[in-house]
């Protein structure tokens, strides 16, 4: 397990995290999605090298895709020739597939992904929010909204 830690190597965790989504978003519900990957993906992403800030889900021929997720070619493997901006298939049961097809197609949905990590039996997922997107007055008052949370939090603390 220490050899992982300093290597780099991610066992089971967060691999990459979209963490502007929860600003620009309100994030409505949340699914969990297993990713299609091949194994210079897979090695690639326990690196934490992936980036999805610009990837979104949508649909084509019925299935949910992952789009625009960044995974940068495995570079110690000779046979890691891999696109990586290529379309990854989400693993969902055909009901979650229907349903969140039936919330994207109302107006102003959209589906987000908020991080790629690695579940306890080290398989890749991917975590989705059903997301409508925000405002600049909706911003402000998120922001506004998360600093009285942790000024309260604060002076309950200070008061023991």
């Amino acid at each position: 397990m220490a050899d992982r830690k300093r290597s780099g190597l991610i066992a089971h965790g967060i691999a990459a995290q979209n963490r502007r989504a929860r600003y620009d978003y309100t994030i409505k519900e949340t699914v969990e999605a297993g990713l299609v990957l091949r194994g210079p993906e897979v090695k690639s992403l326990r690196h934490g090298r992936a980036t999805i800030t610009e990837a979104w889900a949508g649909e084509r021929d019925g299935e949910l895709f992952l789009f625009n997720m960044y995974i940068p070619e495995y570079q110690t493997g000779v046979l890691s020739r891999f696109e990586p901006r290529a379309p990854r298939k989400l693993l969902l049961h055909k009901k979650q597939v229907d349903a969140l097809l039936g919330a994207i197609t109302r107006d102003g949905h959209t589906l987000v992904p908020l991080d790629v990590h690695f579940n306890d039996k080290g398989v890749a997922k991917v975590t989705l929010g059903v997301a409508q997107g925000r405002n600049k007055a909706d911003k402000r008052q998120a922001i506004a909204e998360r600093d009285w949370k942790r000024d309260k939090a604060r002076l309950m603390r200070e008061r023991g």
